[in-house]
């Protein structure tokens, strides 16, 4: 069921969302060689909860331990933040989410750690774009395939691969709620969702630079590639309004 946002719980959600944007601005200008996830953990407790006295969205989520995910270089989602230090020449994918006035935001980015090689900046590059382009695909009248879409066909022009198991989401006083949004389109599907003012959905391009597939480590939580190349994140919550998309997740 697809819940449609008021103007007072949009501007919840903005609210949470500032809060998201804030800790993701924090937690990019702290990334170093020698920091390790646990570091970016702490970023995200002092402004989620020491700041504002909001609710981490992930942490005890399903058994989730952390208030972030962390993922590094092959890993693509759900990253547990702990010691593991990050080196020159790593990307790290960091995914946070809050609940603010029993509304979540949820927002990611993929940072460089050093000095990074021409093949993952452009991996970045490519799937910060690709969010835009699915992003723009959001306004009414549209289609939930239009935003599937134009998110696959431009990583795939670009010689990349988008990974299929995981998905955007709607979003609002649930973190995860309808409708679901792959990142590529099959028609076999079906779920063709025609978007309306007042929809929100978190959308999130993981994009690997080898094949799509996918595999879960010994954790249970942590999604690697499963031909051990790299993968980049980035996500915004997104409201559709009558005027087009509006992203939630910004400062």
């Amino acid at each position: 069921m697809i819940t449609l946002k008021s103007a007072q719980e949009l501007a919840s959600m903005r609210e949470a969302g500032r809060i998201v944007a804030e800790v993701l601005a924090e937690i990019k200008e702290s990334v170093l060689p020698g920091v390790t996830t646990a570091d970016l953990e702490a970023v995200a407790d002092r402004i989620i909860v020491g700041k504002y006295g909001a609710i981490p969205s992930f942490k005890g989520y399903r058994g989730f331990p952390g208030m972030i995910c962390a993922s590094i270089n092959d890993e693509i989602v759900h990253g547990i933040p702990g010691g593991r230090v990050l080196n020159e020449g790593d990307i790290v994918s960091v995914d946070v989410g809050v609940i603010y006035k029993g509304f979540h935001g949820d927002s990611a980015i993929t940072v460089a750690v050093g000095s990074i090689d021409a093949e993952a900046q452009r991996l970045m590059d490519v799937t910060a774009e690709s969010l835009r382009v699915g992003i723009e695909a959001s306004k009414p009248g549209f289609y939930t395939t239009d935003i599937s879409k134009a998110i696959q066909t431009y990583v795939e022009d670009q010689g990349f691969s988008v990974v299929r198991e995981y998905t955007g989401h709607g979003i609002g006083r649930n973190m995860h709620e309808d409708p679901q949004i792959p990142n590529y389109f099959e028609p076999r599907l079906g779920g063709r969702v025609r978007l309306r003012p007042g929809m929100t959905f978190a959308l999130e391009p993981m994009v690997n630079v080898g094949d799509w597939r996918t595999r879960l480590l010994e954790d249970h939580w942590t999604v690697v590639t499963a031909d051990g190349t790299r993968s980049a994140h980035f996500e915004h919550t997104v409201a559709v309004t009558k005027n087009g998309p509006e992203i939630l997740t910004r400062l």
